[in-house]
Parts: C-alpha cells; structure tokens; sequence
C-alpha cells in the first residue's frame, strides 16, 4: 500500500529552495538595447544602438528602451528588453505603436510590425563590462580542438577566408 505525502511550501521556501539549488538564472542589467531596423521600401535593415531611457528615431518611428537584460555566457541565452514605440503621424501628433516586452531569442513573438518598418530587439550589452572570457589562452573561440566555447551572444567569431584559385591554363 503506497501513501502519499502532500508537502505545502511557502511562497519563500520555494525561492530558497530554487535558490539552493541552482535554478534561478542570473540576471544582467545591461545600459545599451540594440536593435535591428527593417525599412521596407528601400529593404535596408539598419543597426539601432539606444541607451536606455533616451529615444531614437527610425523613420517616423521614436523608440526608448527602459530595461535591458541578458545573462551570462555560461547560462542559456535569455535577452529582453522593454520599449516603448511610438510613431508621428503627418499631422505631427505621436502614436503609441508598441509598449512591453521584446525577446532577442524569439523575434517574431513581440517584434514590431509596421506597414512601413520592422524593428526587433537583437542583444543587450553594456559598453563599460569587458567581454567574457570564453577560450582557453591562446586558442581560438570555436577552434576544432581548443576546448573553447562559442563566441557569447553578441560576440563575433573570427571569419574565415577561403580564395579558391583556378588552375593553370
């Protein structure tokens, strides 16, 4: 006969215990949101810098990042961002096109949609914290071989370039 045994928590007894054991992610407060732009009529996408809490303009559109946070290289890859969007019209009064959430790992779930733009969040960073470490010394991020991790989000990995030359004649 088998019995069961109900165990009731806290609201912070279940913090501790995710807390102790690894569960909760660590979270980065980052300065700057970096965006990607779409313009549909000249099919340009353009890279948006924006320091929270100041506004860029795209077009007709003025975005202002509020937040912005990843998380470490070592954790999987979490970036959000919340924004608020706004569009001025011809007759010079501003619209409110978009306030919440964008998610750099899902861009398609709050991305902005605009007949006119496209405008996604691509990563957060802060230009002040040095770049994480992620390869062994003297090896190359990525390198078959160097037990070296990917490049972290945001990072670039070093391009290779290949020239396939023709034979004599």
């Amino acid at each position: 006969m088998f019995h069961r045994h109900i165990i009731r928590l806290t609201g912070s007894a279940v913090a501790l215990a995710a807390a102790s054991s690894g569960a909760i992610a660590q979270r980065i407060d980052n300065k700057v949101a970096v965006f990607a732009a779409l313009d549909k009529v000249t099919a340009r996408i353009s890279k948006l810098e924006v320091p929270l809490n100041e506004t860029v303009k795209f077009g007709s559109l003025r975005l202002t990042p509020k937040v912005c946070f990843s998380r470490p290289a070592t954790e999987q890859p979490k970036t959000t961002t919340f924004v608020e969007i706004n569009e001025t019209l011809l007759s010079g009064e501003d619209k409110r096109l978009f306030t919440g959430w964008m998610f750099a790992e899902s861009p398609g779930l709050n991305a902005l949609e605009h007949p006119v733009f496209d405008l996604w969040l691509t990563e957060c960073r802060d230009p002040l914290r040095p770049a994480p470490q992620t390869a062994a010394a003297g090896a190359r991020p990525g390198a078959a071989g160097s037990g070296g991790a990917a490049p972290a989000s945001g990072a670039q990995a070093p391009v290779e370039t290949f020239v396939r030359r023709r034979p004599p004649r």
